[in-house]
């Protein structure tokens, strides 16, 4: 299986040229909302994806053992704050994501590209999933801070 930080360079390659046609034809705010939404419906299909595989419900624990498709060949360096039955806390420390778009030119929409994907990912893996992130190190914060925590049910 090729490993994503790799998948999503090839991804970036294609993306970057539809970016660019797009702010020709359609404008930059055009481009990003339709990169942002084509990029969001992938992420929720790899969530869905990865929970039929499954087959069943998927809650932290095994969220927790898909992460090393993320950060495989050191592709993120990540610090776990709390990982239990209904939180898991992490902090990115180093991206080579967001070093990867840096390079390819695509620093302005790496967000689009890959962070936007993390909470959308939810909607397909387990809707009760959430996201809430404060910073992210492709937009200038010192870290990506993930605290993801299951909705209340009812």
């Amino acid at each position: 299986m090729l490993p994503i930080i790799e998948r999503r360079r090839i991804e970036a390659e294609i993306l970057k040229h539809v970016y660019d046609v797009l702010t020709e034809s359609h404008g930059a705010e055009a481009a990003r909302e339709t990169v942002g939404a084509a990029v969001s419906r992938s992420a929720i299909a790899q969530g869905a994806k990865f929970r039929a595989e499954l087959g069943r419900d998927p809650d932290f624990a095994d969220f927790a053992a898909i992460l090393p498709n993320w950060t495989a060949n050191d592709a993120l360096t990540i610090e776990v704050k709390s990982a239990t039955a209904e939180t898991l806390e992490f902090d990115v420390v180093r991206c080579r994501y967001a070093e990867m778009y840096r390079e390819m030119g695509l620093g302005e929409i790496g967000h689009l590209l890959s962070c936007n994907r993390d909470g959308e990912f939810c909607t397909g893996y387990n809707p009760n999933m959430e996201l809430t992130r404060t910073g992210t190190l492709m937009q200038g914060a010192k870290r990506c801070d993930f605290r993801y925590r299951m909705k209340p049910a009812g």
